[in-house]
């Protein structure tokens, strides 16, 4: 299933996450493995402050898995239904695993550029207004 993740990066953890990006160990011993990776570099800052990205979750619950590595640096405002879940074809047991070759992804994300600007390149720019 695809959920559409609403945050805010907790203070002081900007640093710390640019690190784990950068050093590419963000998610290090998740079963999620780069998805974390893949899902900053997607990832939309709204003007608010608020950060959005798509996650895929094969979870019960979810972000069950997720969940502890992201609130690490986040507080997870937001973890909703990214679409109807009678039209997933893994949620509703017509392709078991089917969020793995789907396009719904790449069809949100292009969705979610045009409601912020790069988190990624917002993170790795120089702020002098917002904590380390």
């Amino acid at each position: 299933m695809r959920y559409l993740v609403t945050a805010l990066l907790k203070s002081n953890r900007k640093r710390p996450l640019l690190e784990a990006i950068e050093d590419k160990s963000l998610g290090r011993g998740s079963v999620a493995g780069g998805e974390y990776l893949r899902n900053m570099e997607e990832a939309r800052r709204t003007a608010d402050g608020r950060v959005r990205w798509v996650e895929v979750c094969f979870c019960p619950t979810p972000l069950q898995e997720e969940r502890p590595y992201w609130e690490e640096y986040f507080d997870l405002e937001r973890v909703q239904d990214a679409h109807d879940r009678n039209r997933c074809r893994d949620m509703n047991g017509e392709e078991p695993w089917a969020c793995t070759d789907c396009d719904c992804t790449e069809r949100l994300e292009k969705k979610l550029k045009a409601k912020g600007r790069s988190f990624l390149k917002q993170l790795t720019a120089p702020d002098q207004d917002e904590p380390t």
